[in-house]
C-alpha cells in the first residue's frame, strides 16, 4: 500500500504561498494589486506612445516597446495567480495549467534577457559608431533582432517545461512558492533531476553569462567613448542616453542572478521548509522590476515625455 501512495500521478499541485504567514496575506494583495495595475497603465502607455508617435518609431524605441509589451505577459502569466491565492483558503492549480503558466514565465525571462542584450547593442552603435547607427540598426536589421529574442526564449522555455513536466511527480505536490517556479517543482519530482539540472546550467550561460558579458563590454566601449567626448554637456547628454537601460540591467540581471545562479538539485530534508527570503525575491523580480522599468525609461526621457502629453492631450487644445 506504501507502494501505491508512493507512485500515483500527481493530478495538481498546492501553493503554500504566504500560508505561514497569514498576516501578510492582505497587505501583500494591496501591494502587488497597485502594483499590477501601475504595471498595466505604464507599458500600455509606453506601447501607445511608442506605436502612434512617428517620433518615436526608431530602433530603441522599438525594442522598448516589445520590453514593456513583455512585461505585461510576463506580470498577466503570474500575478493574478499570485492575488487569487491571497484570497482563497484552497490555493490549488491543475497539473496542465501549472506547466502552461511555468513555460510563459521562462519564455518571458529569457526573451528579456536577450532584448536588453539587443539594446545594449543599439545603445553601443548610436554612441559609439553614429555615422553608421542608420545603415547598422535599419528596420531590416533590429526587427530580426527582436523576432530572434522572442524565438530563442520561447524554444528554451518549450525545452525546459518538456523536461519538467515528463518526470514523475509522486505523493508530495505542496509547491513552496507563489506560483508554479520551475526550480520549485522539480524538487517535488521522485526521479532523477540530473538532466533538468544539466540543461538549466546550459540555459544559464546563453541567458545569464553571455548577455552579461556582452552588455559589459558594449559599456566598456560606450564608457569609453562618452569620457572622449570635450564637452560636460556632451558627456552628459551622450550618458543620459544610457543610464536608463543600464539601471534597468543591473535591476534585472541582478536579482535573476540571485535566483538562478546556481541550480538546485532536490534536497528532501529541506523540501518543506518555508524561508520566506526565497519567496519575496522572485516576487520582486517577477512584479516591482516590471513595474519600474517604464518609470525608469520615461521619468526623465523628453521625447517620451512629449509623446505621452501630445495622447493625452485633448484635439484642438493648444499651449
Amino acid at each position: 500500500m506504501e507502494k501505491a501512495n508512493e507512485t500515483s500521478p500527481v493530478m495538481g499541485f498546492t501553493l503554500l504561498g504566504l500560508s505561514a504567514h497569514p498576516e501578510l496575506e492582505k497587505t501583500f494583495f494591496v501591494l502587488i494589486l497597485l502594483m499590477y495595475l501601475v504595471i498595466l497603465l505604464g507599458n500600455g502607455v509606453l506601447i501607445l506612445v511608442t506605436i502612434l508617435d512617428s517620433r518615436l518609431h526608431t530602433p530603441m524605441y522599438f525594442f522598448l516597446g516589445n520590453l514593456s509589451f513583455l512585461d505585461i505577459c510576463f506580470t498577466t502569466s503570474s500575478v493574478p495567480l499570485v492575488l487569487d491565492s491571497f484570497l482563497t483558503p484552497q490555493k490549488t492549480i491543475s497539473f496542465s495549467a501549472c506547466a502552461v503558466q511555468m513555460a510563459l514565465s521562462f519564455a518571458m525571462a529569457g526573451t528579456e534577457c536577450l532584448l536588453l542584450s539587443v539594446m545594449a547593442f543599439d545603445r553601443y552603435v548610436a554612441i559609439c559608431n553614429p555615422l553608421r547607427y542608420p545603415v547598422i540598426m535599419s528596420k531590416a536589421a533590429y526587427v530580426p533582432m527582436a523576432a530572434s529574442s522572442w524565438a530563442i526564449g520561447g524554444a528554451a522555455s518549450v525545452v525546459h517545461t518538456s523536461l519538467a513536466i515528463q518526470l514523475p511527480f509522486c505523493g508530495n505536490n505542496i509547491i513552496n512558492h507563489f506560483t508554479c517556479e520551475i526550480l520549485a517543482v522539480l524538487k517535488l519530482a521522485c526521479a532523477d533531476i540530473s538532466i533538468n539540472v544539466i540543461s538549466m546550467e546550459v540555459t544559464n550561460v546563453i541567458f545569464l553569462g553571455v548577455p552579461v558579458l556582452f552588455i559589459s563590454f558594449s559599456y566598456v566601449f560606450i564608457i569609453a567613448t562618452i569620457l572622449r567626448i570635450p564637452s560636460a554637456e556632451g558627456r552628459r547628454k551622450a550618458f543620459s542616453t544610457c543610464s536608463a537601460h543600464l539601471t534597468v540591467v543591473i535591476v534585472f540581471y541582478g536579482t535573476l542572478f540571485f535566483m538562478y545562479g546556481k541550480p538546485k538539485s532536490k534536497d528532501s530534508m529541506g523540501a518543506d521548509k518555508e524561508d520566506l527570503s526565497d519567496k519575496l525575491i522572485p516576487l520582486f523580480y517577477g512584479v516591482v522590476t516590471p513595474m519600474l522599468n517604464p518609470i525608469i525609461y520615461s521619468l526623465r526621457n523628453k521625447d517620451v515625455k512629449t509623446a505621452v502629453r501630445s495622447l493625452l492631450r485633448p484635439k484642438g487644445f493648444t499651449q
